[in-house]
């Protein structure tokens, strides 16, 4: 009997592994796809998308720089609509404002939801009015005052106005051309030294669309 009943818990034994086997491989079957097994749960998404990050002074600095400079180029591309002799001076000139209004809009959004002071719209009817001190626009477009680069003078902007045709076609394309130059510059600012991703994105649509731009003008003008 003793040999018996030694037998029997030998085969209960083996049974009770056997079980115990089955029963873990089917818990480890039901685990959802991705768990390791290693922290207890799926392991969190590393393809999230990045917050936009705080913004610093270099952000703020292109946002009020850029609108006033891009209020001028719509002012100087709404000029053309009238007075420009070349069918693609026109088109170039409304691609321009299409592109720049609403970036006015967004780069006024972003400072207005930063506490900031969003320049004033020129009270003269020029473009530049109130911005002329602190701009620097009688170093004639140069990079003076808030890193305003490219800016047109008041005398410029006028003469610019009163001419037409071939002549101002001309104007147009060497004083925008420089405007470009000045705002490709800025953009180049705020890639190098912004926070802000939104700032730092628009600033290398900047570069590339207008780049392109210097291109075209430049064929316009003869130069390639």
């Amino acid at each position: 009997m003793t040999a018996h009943h030694s037998a029997l818990r030998r085969i209960a034994a083996a049974v009770a592994a056997v079980t115990a086997a089955a029963v873990l491989a089917a818990c480890g079957g039901d685990r959802p796809a991705g768990d390791s097994g290693r922290n207890g749960g799926t392991p969190p998404s590393s393809s999230a998308p990045l917050p936009a990050g705080d913004h610093n002074d270099a952000d703020v600095a292109f946002a009020q720089g850029m609108i006033p400079h891009h209020r001028q180029a719509v002012e100087m591309a709404d000029l053309a609509g009238t007075r420009a002799s070349a069918p693609e001076v026109k088109a170039l000139a409304e691609q321009i404002r299409k592109a720049q209004d609403p970036e006015i809009e967004t780069l006024s959004g972003w400072l207005a939801s930063w506490g900031e002071q969003v320049p004033a719209e020129p009270d003269d009817g020029t473009g530049h009015g109130s911005h002329a001190d602190r701009s620097g626009h009688s170093d004639h477009g140069g990079h003076g005052g808030h890193g305003m680069a490219g800016m047109m003078t008041p005398e410029e902007m006028a003469e610019l106005e009163k001419s037409s045709g071939k002549a101002f076609d001309t104007a147009f394309l060497e004083m925008m051309i420089r405007h470009h130059e000045g705002a490709v510059a800025m953009a180049g600012e705020e890639k190098e030294n912004g926070s802000y991703g939104p700032a730092r994105s628009m600033a290398e649509d900047i570069i590339t669309s207008q780049s392109a731009e210097i291109e075209k003008m430049n064929r316009l003008l003869g130069r390639e």
